[in-house]
């Protein structure tokens, strides 16, 4: 059945490439001689594509030489597809709405919101709003974060398990995030105070989320070997209990040095999947992390206990702890701090200059809360198997501050290291991962005012418009380079260098990128679920 559907779907759009658009107008955008990868997975076609009032009036394999567009782009056989959607972001739209970083790489669309925090808790409505009037490099996709949200229902920030009228609060604040328009919840369920989050409150989470047909995206409760599986399994059971669509946000096993340990958390998703539940994941190609430097210390020396009263009380032991933690995770040489004054220096080359232990450093100048920094702790293997399974989509789970090179260069080096250089995935296979497949997770791929996609009234507020593919009523985000041009700069010394190779980036319908240089039009909106 599902071949079936898949065959009648690319019979559909074949037929619609057929149907050309009317003559008798001017339309904004034509882009001639181009290799066509329209974000389907379909194999690639020489074509054109014309946009019109942001919004895609025909891609297919027609000549359109005749037709009339204020401006032209002659692809001269460059690769043009959908501009890319990251399913996991951070930044603040408000503060640095430019985000250059995100679509020197082709993104045209990032999920904000992710880890169990985000903005416009208050009013999402106003701060959809002012991030509009901040005019974004690239659209916005908002996902009301758990965490937040507890404590907007009044749950203190360390409290555990809510109570019953606290749960009713807590899904009235999303409940209220998803009707303005969020696309889902995130939770961080490794971090406080999503830790604290029981089974009966992320079935009510669920529930909630279900009820609007939104996502749950998660950072699971432990992403290291020996609990990744049973922290997976917990995601699940939230989507089972509640009915929702649940994603696993950046998967990782940290410490796995065998891919046969990717298969098996593939293999529980997989049953999952067989039971009913919808369970996708994303992945970042980098091999190292980048998160709080609470993450090398013990529960117990973590609020809501007293890291002070742990200090005095029970140095011995937290040294001990954290000797072991951070040599299991491949020594102090693996964590590279990324917060001043430390910014750029090992553990072990901290210690070294301080003339101390690395353990006893962490406990005196390194505190829980303190810092944050890149961990060198994931096999490359292991993450390649993630990234090449077909329910797994990109992200990048960077920003444009964040001292870690994939918020600058994770889908540039998807095309230059696993496209071009590996022959991991082909380039259909890739921009099917980094833009429709993540539409489809998210539900962008449809239009989400009331109407159906044919027929009706023409769409005039784009916000609601489908988007991950190059399709006939479509957003026009669009990106043209060619693939051997395609180069991820950004290093771990030097992480906030933009990457190369996007000759045009267009996002809903206006250049921001153009022969490779910024445009200084920033044309992003916040879209509407």
């Amino acid at each position: 059945m599902k071949l079936f559907l898949v065959l009648a779907l690319l019979t559909l759009i074949s037929c619609s490439r057929d149907v050309l658009p009317p003559t008798d107008v001017t339309y904004d955008v034509l882009i001639e001689n181009a290799r066509i990868i329209d974000g389907t997975g379909a194999p690639a076609f020489h074509g054109s594509v014309l946009v019109r009032d942001g919004l895609i009036a025909y891609a297919g394999p027609a000549s359109l030489a005749d037709y009339q567009a204020a401006h032209r782009i002659d692809a001269a056989g460059r690769v043009v597809a959908p501009g890319f959607i990251d399913a996991h972001a951070h930044g603040n739209a408000e503060m640095n709405p430019v985000f250059r970083n995100f679509w020197s790489q082709g993104v045209t669309s990032i999920a904000l919101g992710m880890d169990g925090r985000s903005p416009g808790m208050d009013d999402l409505p106003a701060w959809m709003q002012r991030v509009e009037e901040a005019r974004p490099g690239v659209n916005i996709i908002h996902f009301a974060g758990h965490g937040t949200a507890r404590e907007y229902a009044g749950l203190p920030l360390e409290q555990g398990a809510a109570t019953d009228e606290q749960l009713d609060a807590l899904v009235q604040v999303i409940g209220s995030q998803l009707a303005a328009g969020s696309f889902g919840v995130s939770t961080g369920i490794e971090y406080i105070p999503g830790v604290f989050a029981d089974r009966r409150e992320l079935a009510r989470v669920a529930q909630t989320v279900a009820r609007y047909d939104g996502l749950v995206t998660s950072h699971v409760r432990s992403e290291d070997d020996d609990a990744v599986k049973a922290s997976v399994r917990e995601l699940i059971t939230m989507g089972a209990d509640g009915g929702a669509r649940v994603n696993v946000s950046h998967i990782k096993i940290v410490y796995a040095n065998d891919t046969s340990e990717a298969e098996g958390v593939l293999a529980v998703m997989d049953s999952a999947r067989a039971a009913g539940v919808e369970i996708t994941a994303d992945v970042y190609p980098y091999t190292a992390s980048y998160t709080g430097i609470g993450i090398l210390y013990p529960d117990w020396a973590l609020p809501p206990n007293n890291f002070e009263e742990v200090r005095q009380e029970q140095r011995v032991e937290l040294a001990g702890y954290l000797r072991n933690r951070v040599n299991r995770r491949n020594g102090p040489e693996a964590t590279l701090l990324g917060t001043a004054p430390w910014s750029g220096r090992t553990l072990a080359e901290i210690a070294d200059s301080l003339d101390k232990p690395f353990e006893e450093v962490l406990i005196d100048h390194i505190p829980p809360g303190s810092a944050s920094a890149a961990y060198f702790v994931m096999n490359l293997d292991v993450m390649r198997r993630f990234l090449t399974d077909p329910m797994v989509s990109v992200s990048s789970d960077g920003s444009p501050t964040m001292l870690h090179p994939r918020g600058y260069g994770s889908f540039s080096r998807i095309i230059r290291q696993f496209v071009q250089e590996e022959d991991t995935l082909s380039l259909e296979e890739a921009v099917y991962k980094m833009s429709l497949m993540t539409a489809e997770i998210m539900r962008l791929d449809r239009r989400r005012d009331g109407e159906a996609l044919a027929g009706g009234e023409p769409l005039t507020d784009i916000r609601y418009a489908p988007r991950g593919a190059l399709r006939e009523g479509f957003a026009a985000d669009i990106v043209v380079f060619n693939p051997e041009n395609v180069q991820d700069t950004a290093t771990f010394e030097r992480p906030h260098q933009f990457a190369l190779g996007m000759d045009y980036v267009m996002v809903n319908g206006i250049l921001v990128q153009q022969d490779g240089v910024p445009t200084e039009v920033r044309p992003g909106l916040v879209l509407r679920r």
